[in-house]
């Protein structure tokens, strides 16, 4: 089943498709319009902002926080009732060095905001922080998608791993295109819709 979505589609695979077409679309607009540089790094309003961005023309729900529990595989994320006081935890984190830019994401991750998304959203709103505190970015193309995958799922836990990983793909190409957009390639960083999707707890 797909999820409730703008554009009246019921297959999941077929959303899915349309869901990174339109995405893409729109986060070359976020990054030419300058619109990412009017937000405050690190906030949960504007990752909100970034979300909404991306997906209100595909979700009712784009850019508000869920109001369901979710998992991935035997991980849950953040339940509903202390959703809230995380992210405002979050908001409060110190972002001064790398090591506190990716404890922040980690957080973030295991938050888990919102239905759907939430990958693309943060991997921009992660970006914006590293841009502006330390003039740096990711270069997702130079980060394999397993490794990635496999140290955020330990990250919770240990998050020595994905400091590493993130650092060794450090650039200060902030202003290049190409390395902004692999960082929303969902072919690239999910290997199939379903296999590391968020399910919907039914409690």
């Amino acid at each position: 089943m797909a999820l409730e979505n703008k554009l009246g589609i019921t297959d999941s695979a077929e959303l899915a498709r349309m869901e990174e077409k339109i995405s893409k679309k729109k986060a070359i607009e976020l990054f030419e319009s300058g619109y990412l540089e009017s937000l405050e790094a690190g906030k949960f309003i504007s990752l909100a902002a970034i979300h909404k961005y991306l997906f209100d023309e595909i979700y009712d729900f784009a850019g508000m926080v869920r109001d369901v529990n979710l998992a991935k595989g035997n991980f849950r994320f953040a339940p509903v009732m202390y959703l809230k006081a995380a992210l405002e935890h979050i908001d409060a984190m110190p972002q001064s060095t790398y090591e506190e830019i990716v404890e922040k994401y980690v957080e973030m991750n295991i938050a888990h905001p919102f239905r759907e998304g939430n990958g693309r959203s943060m991997r921009i709103w992660f970006d914006l922080m590293l841009k502006k505190e330390l003039n740096l970015v990711v270069d997702w193309s130079k980060v394999d998608k397993n490794d990635y995958l496999l140290a955020m799922e330990r990250s919770p836990v240990k998050d020595i791993e994905i400091k590493y990983i993130l650092k060794e793909a450090l650039t200060e190409k902030i202003g290049d295109r190409e390395i902004y957009m692999k960082g929303i390639d969902t072919s690239y960083y999910y290997e199939g819709y379903m296999v590391y999707k968020a399910e919907e707890l039914g409690v």
